[in-house]
């Protein structure tokens, strides 16, 4: 048996208050069972406070997570809040971890990590629960090629950590009191569970009449698109000048197929195309392999509010849901954000079913499958998504 909760607080100047605030929720929502766990996620000032630290001190059961800029559970939604999705159960078993810096080494660090709390495990995880740090080295993907590497076959799902204010620089990852600018924290799942995966991104409606194929690229690197340089390609369609994207076409998304994979299960990916190098490479926000083909769309305030709406009436509409953890990518929330920070959260909040805990927090990039096929996930990293994990 799994079950689940959500609980939070505002309160970030005095730990006992907080402290007292979170033992209450719990005591009235949940009882805790053999094995417990918490995914946690907070405004970088519940660190600096010390919040944090001392609630992690006081509870019995770890919590793993990451800094980000916004989140709701049941009835709440705010930036300056720490909330905690609490996963307890008499059959499944955690373990967690965090690893040494990821700098230079993901795949030392990654396996060393996992040798360490996990190596005698008789089979691989049936969930693992991954919170990257952001950094400049690693597009998304590299982080789930880690993970891989160590527990093929094992559904991934997880956020990169942000904070409030871009570029992020004051987000980390969280291991209890501990948190981390250049480690990767995490949680596996061992035992009776069954995860459900669900992702939200654009409406095909929005479809920009202009396709691409990737000739030439190196991770997120893309340097040809139909074999002439990717900045020749964007200027020639107007969405490049004086060596920069524009914006013209409001906020444009590229839709992925890595049909060059040879794990391509037919579902595509969204990447934002964050800028232009020097020598015309167009640098994503995520690797793009080549011989993948993408199309664009746009987005917008509307578009963001509805699938979100979408997505949550599909959760609702799940048999035997015990909790749900979602993440949404922080490029939705600034778009969003137009008409009210919290806009798509509030939609969230107020459309799921009272009964279901929840909690979703703002992602610097989404990783989960986008499908699980006999028992094998295909596990991707994802912009401007919403991606749900059911459990």
């Amino acid at each position: 048996m799994l079950k689940c909760a959500s609980v939070y607080t505002f309160e970030i100047d005095d730990p006992d208050v907080a402290l007292d605030e979170i033992r209450a929720q719990l005591g009235e929502s949940v009882e805790l069972l053999d094995n417990t766990v918490g995914v946690v996620m907070c405004h970088p000032e519940f660190i600096v406070s010390g919040v944090l630290r001392y609630i992690s001190e006081n509870l019995p059961f770890d919590l793993v997570g990451v800094t980000t800029s916004t989140q709701a559970v049941n009835g709440q939604a705010g930036q300056l809040i720490l909330t905690i999705f609490i996963m307890t159960s008499d059959d499944v078993r955690f373990v967690t971890g965090a690893t040494g810096s990821v700098a230079g080494d993901l795949f030392g660090a990654t396996s060393a990590a996992y040798g360490r709390v996990a190596g005698g495990e008789p089979e691989p995880p049936g969930l693992a629960l991954i919170f990257p740090p952001l950094t400049v080295e690693y597009a998304g993907d590299a982080y789930i090629e880690a993970w891989e590497n160590v527990i093929r076959g094992t559904p991934l799902f997880g956020t990169i950590a942000i904070d409030d204010a871009f570029p992020f620089a004051d987000s980390e990852a969280i291991y209890n009191g501990a948190s981390f600018k250049d480690s990767m924290t995490f949680i596996l799942c061992y035992g009776n569970i069954k995860p459900r995966f669900f992702i939200g991104t654009l409406h095909q409606d929005k479809a920009v009449p202009y396709r691409g194929e990737i000739t030439k690229s190196s991770g997120p690197l893309v340097h040809e698109i139909n074999n002439i340089s990717a900045y020749k390609y964007f200027e020639d369609i107007g969405f490049a000048r004086d060596g920069d994207r524009v914006d013209t076409f409001g906020f444009v998304l590229y839709v992925i197929d890595q049909k060059k994979r040879e794990d391509y299960d037919g579902v595509p990916v969204v990447r934002g195309l964050t800028t232009f190098n020097g020598d015309g490479a167009a640098i994503f926000s995520g690797v793009m392999d080549e011989g993948s083909t993408f199309s664009m769309l746009t987005s917008d305030y509307d578009d963001v509010m509805s699938t979100s709406q979408e997505m949550v009436e599909l959760v609702n509409k799940q048999n035997s849901v015990n909790g749900v953890l979602m993440f949404s990518c922080v490029i939705r929330r600034m778009v969003a954000m137009t008409e009210n920070p919290l806009s798509e959260l509030d939609v969230i909040r107020d459309a799921m079913n009272p009964d279901i805990p929840f909690m979703v927090g703002y992602a610097g990039g989404e990783i989960c499958p986008t499908s699980m096929k006999e028992g094998m996930p295909t596990n991707r990293f994802h912009n401007y998504s919403l991606v749900i994990l059911v459990l």
